[in-house]
């Protein structure tokens, strides 16, 4: 057994009708001014905003709600709360949405209790993050895992750049997960869910190396679990058990749990990350069209690994470690095709990538060249401008 450290603080209040609970959350973390982060018009028009709000009336607590959330979410936006926040004199920041609007809050909450810092300077860490405001959560969207997490994403318009951070301030005080509230996604959103769900397992198992035996099998029976519900829910979204499964894995995959003794390698979100930064593509999306890709790229250094894969996810058989590897990456972008996925760069743009396109991507993954990512085989900024080119058309 590898040696790690578990900390996953966040109170999970899961089921039917738990929205109407926000308020007495809100209250026992000693919440009385609530700054309320939300998308678009959803939550106003299916009623949840107002149910939450009810919730927060019924214990005496004000609030002020600030709409507008969009997806890859902006820095300027979580700038614009962090100011208002201030006005308000809010002590309690309250997502009601799914991983953008939760990011937003988290920014918004390290603002307000920081406001002589910039946000981007706590984001490149120019500025040590060493307090924060208590946050919590509705999850509309059963995607991120953001609700569990100790990371946040924003992109900074300005610089065309989108960026995460690690902290425990990141971790929310509680999280509130009714899978009801999913039943109205777009399917195309559920499957981007699915895939980042799916991926952020990914990126802690293709670790090279000894493994925990417990987090490996936590890891397979979530993927397992993921995979054969959202089959499940692409063909009825008001299943609730299938949309369950499916939230309760979007919150385990990215808790850190499935990492325990082996770390995390988040080398395709780099790239799926310069994709959104420059496209404002969805986050899943772009996650599906380059994974194919950087498994061709990488798996030879592993061959092991990926044959226990596409054993233990998918069931394959094949003694031969070469073809069962590659079967197991076949397996996969399969799936992400029947869920409707891109699965190259031509299926997830509208526009033609150039070459000029594709080097600045590497650019932007690498953070011009200065940053090698995965630990399976190293990749500098010419190896993800091939990965990148093998993508465009996989």
């Amino acid at each position: 057994m590898q040696n790690f450290t578990q900390y996953a603080p966040t109170e999970i209040i899961f089921g039917k009708e738990t929205e109407c609970r926000a308020g007495a959350e809100v209250k026992k973390w000693g919440g009385t001014r609530v700054f309320l982060v939300y998308g678009g018009g959803s939550a106003v028009r299916s009623g949840l905003l107002k149910r939450v709000e009810t919730s927060l009336e019924q214990e005496g607590i004000s609030w002020y709600e600030f709409g507008g959330v969009k997806p890859n979410p902006r820095l300027s936006f979580a700038r614009e709360g962090v100011k208002k926040a201030l006005e308000e004199k809010a002590d309690f920041i309250l997502a009601v949405g799914g991983g953008s609007a939760i990011d937003t809050a988290k920014a918004i909450a390290h603002g307000v209790a920081n406001p002589e810092a910039d946000l981007w300077d706590i984001w490149t860490k120019k500025v040590p993050l060493k307090k924060s405001t208590p946050a919590g959560c509705v999850l509309t969207i059963s995607a991120a895992g953001s609700e569990t997490s100790d990371s946040a994403v924003l992109t900074n318009e300005e610089l065309g750049k989108k960026a995460g951070i690690n902290t425990d301030f990141n971790r929310l005080k509680f999280a509130i997960m009714n899978p009801e509230l999913t039943y109205t996604l777009p399917r195309y959103q559920l499957a981007c869910g699915i895939v980042d769900i799916m991926m952020h397992t990914l990126e802690r198992y293709f670790i090279p190396g000894p493994s925990n035996e417990m987090t490996d099998e936590i890891a397979e029976g979530l993927l397992r679990t993921v995979i054969r519900n959202g089959r499940k829910a692409m063909k009825n979204q008001e299943d609730y058990d299938a949309m369950s499964e499916i939230m309760w894995c979007g919150s385990l995959s990215h808790n850190n749990l499935t990492e325990l003794g082996r770390g995390k390698d988040f080398s395709v979100h780099k790239l799926g990350h310069a994709l959104g930064a420059r496209y404002d593509a969805a986050h899943g999306a772009t996650l599906s069209a380059v994974w194919g890709a950087w498994a061709d790229y990488v798996y030879e250094n592993d061959l092991a690994r990926f044959q226990h894969y596409g054993k233990a996810v998918w069931g394959i058989e094949e003694e031969d470690t070469g073809k069962a590897a590659r079967q197991a990456i076949d397996r996969t972008v399969d799936y992400f095709r029947e869920l409707g996925m891109p699965v190259n760069l031509k299926e997830l743009l509208d526009t033609p990538v150039t070459e000029e396109d594709i080097q600045a991507l590497a650019k932007d993954a690498t953070m011009n060249g200065t940053v090698k990512l995965s630990r399976i085989k190293e990749l500098g900024e010419e190896d993800v401008r091939r990965i990148f080119e093998a993508a465009r058309e996989r």
